[in-house]
């Protein structure tokens, strides 16, 4: 009886670990999400900036590109 209490216990332990392993996880990718959509599309503002366009070419680039690549890292992750 008391073996299958521990092992209840045990269960619950392991569950509650594992949901904040889970939270650590995605929210660590979120961050990452994040990062590669917003430095490339700073990049490509500074870089309008600098030719002095008036069409954002390359901030519509970068962004998209940044887009894409967080899309295939999480993409990538979830297969794992």
């Amino acid at each position: 009886m008391e073996e299958q209490e521990s092992q209840k216990k045990k269960n619950q332990t392991e569950s509650a670990n594992k949901g904040i392993k889970d939270f650590g996880r995605y929210s660590g990718l979120a961050f990452q999400m994040v990062a590669l959509i917003l430095l490339p599309t700073l990049g490509g503002v500074k870089l309008d900036k600098l030719t002095g366009w008036q069409t954002p070419v390359f901030t519509i680039i970068l962004s998209l590109l940044g887009v894409f690549a967080a899309i295939y890292f999480t993409v990538k992750d979830f297969i794992k």
